[in-house]
């Protein structure tokens, strides 16, 4: 896999880099390429360059933009990757905002060594990774405990499937890599009316009323879904 890490800091990224090229397994994933740029305008050489890209992390405070402005203009030049956000700014406020926007995840760069490699390993296989946020962040959304028909889900965990259909696998994955509907629709070939059906019924499983909720479950849940592919 490609990814693309778009940092202002050289050192910060050559670090990061060989974190994830050399200690990290990715065996399964083909192993990790990782291709670097300072800002977006080097970003968008650098994807018009390696169209194979299949990750993009980025932090917000970049020379040429700052904050949640550069998730904003990044998903507008890139809508169609998956990004997980790398910042110093871990506020609550600011990683809800982030999930809000599309992010498929938040990885402080406050994290120690190790965080930062079991953070960086859950998104790679397809996971959402979030720091704890407090209760008052988002809407209570725990892992639901029993289904709606009073019977126990399974237990959650890399492998779980949160008792959700394969379809319905499909949509979640899709919707933690930040894609709005009529991109899932073109994706997976359903009528918007389908993938409307399949996401009520994704946040009455998980217990939830919004897409940044539901990021928030499968990352509380640490299930791993995979790329879409």
């Amino acid at each position: 896999m490609k990814l693309l890490l778009i940092d202002d800091h050289p050192l910060f990224r050559d670090g990061l880099s060989l974190l994830i090229q050399h200690r990290l397994d990715l065996a399964d994933h083909g192993g990790a390429e990782v291709l670097e740029a300072g800002s977006l305008r080097e970003a968008l050489v650098t994807l018009e360059a390696h169209p194979d890209v299949g990750l993009v992390l980025l932090d917000l405070g970049l020379a040429d933009r700052q904050g949640l402005g550069t998730l904003t203009e990044w998903r507008e030049l890139a809508p169609q990757l998956p990004v997980v956000v790398l910042s110093a700014d871990d506020r609550p406020g600011t990683i809800v905002a982030a999930i809000d926007q599309g992010a498929s995840g938040f990885i402080p760069k406050t994290v120690e060594a190790s965080v930062m490699q079991e953070a960086l390993r859950r998104v790679l296989s397809g996971g959402v990774y979030l720091p704890p946020l407090p209760t008052d962040a988002v809407v209570e959304v725990e892992p639901a405990r029993t289904d709606d028909d009073g019977q126990r889900d399974e237990p959650v965990g890399p492998d779980a499937t949160l008792g959700l259909s394969g379809r319905q696998l499909d949509v979640l994955r899709l919707l933690v890599e930040g894609k709005p509907n009529k991109e899932i629709c073109r994706v997976l070939s359903l009528s918007e009316s389908t993938v409307k059906t399949h996401l009520s019924a994704i946040f009455r499983k998980l217990k939830v009323s919004s897409r940044t909720q539901a990021v928030v479950a499968v990352a509380r849940a640490g299930v791993t879904l995979g790329r879409a592919s």
